[in-house]
């Protein structure tokens, strides 16, 4: 894929995702505040994920793990 092909791939999928949101029928300052929102939410939902996912995934796995029995020895009892 070239650069040209990208770049109307690109120009296409705005298209779109203007016919979807109908923002197109939109002045231009509101499409800014539009656009303004929704990045915020994209961003605040993908930092969200980026902090709390890993936490939930280890507890997760922590939580089956003891679940099967493979608890982890105490130092103190592999010492003796």
């Amino acid at each position: 894929m070239d650069i040209k092909s990208m770049k109307n791939y690109l120009y296409w999928l705005y298209c779109q995702f203007e016919l979807i949101t109908c923002s197109y029928l939109m002045e231009p300052w509101e499409k800014l505040l539009f656009y303004t929102f929704n990045i915020t939410m994209l961003v605040m939902l993908l930092y969200a994920a980026y902090i709390f996912v890993p936490v939930h995934i280890s507890t997760a796995f922590q939580f089956f793990l003891h679940l099967v029995g493979n608890q982890h020895e105490n130092a103190v009892s592999v010492m003796k």
